[in-house]
């Protein structure tokens, strides 16, 4: 399921979420325009679908690079970490992925529980 955050007529942030079982949904995609980005709209899509979620299912988890600008970013949201598949960005893309000048290897889940 897509989200789209609009503001002020113009696409800001957008979430792509799946349903992982009976009680977890994950984010699997989030982005913000970098001229939107450290603007709160990420933060509220997230809040969003926290939001509309928690009724239905008790935890919201995401899969990211151990990134020092995207660790950050979830534990500020509430996120906390709940896992890791080691060498996840080794053993999957062919070229080495760098974000913030850190290579990302593991793969870091983080969860937040939504009730």
């Amino acid at each position: 399921i897509m989200y789209i955050l609009i503001d002020k007529g113009k696409v800001r942030s957008e979430c792509v979420i799946t349903v992982e079982n009976g009680n977890t949904v994950e984010i699997k995609n989030i982005a913000t325009y970098p001229e939107d980005q450290g603007k709160g709209y990420a933060k509220h899509l997230i809040n969003f679908i926290a939001k509309k979620y928690q009724n239905k299912y008790q935890i919201l988890q995401v899969g990211t690079g151990d990134s020092p600008l995207t660790i950050p970013f979830y534990e500020k949201c509430g996120f906390k970490r709940s896992g890791k598949i080691k060498d996840f960005f080794v053993k999957n893309y062919d070229h080495p992925i760098f974000e913030a000048g850190h290579q990302l290897v593991d793969m870091i889940y983080l969860s937040k529980r939504l009730n």
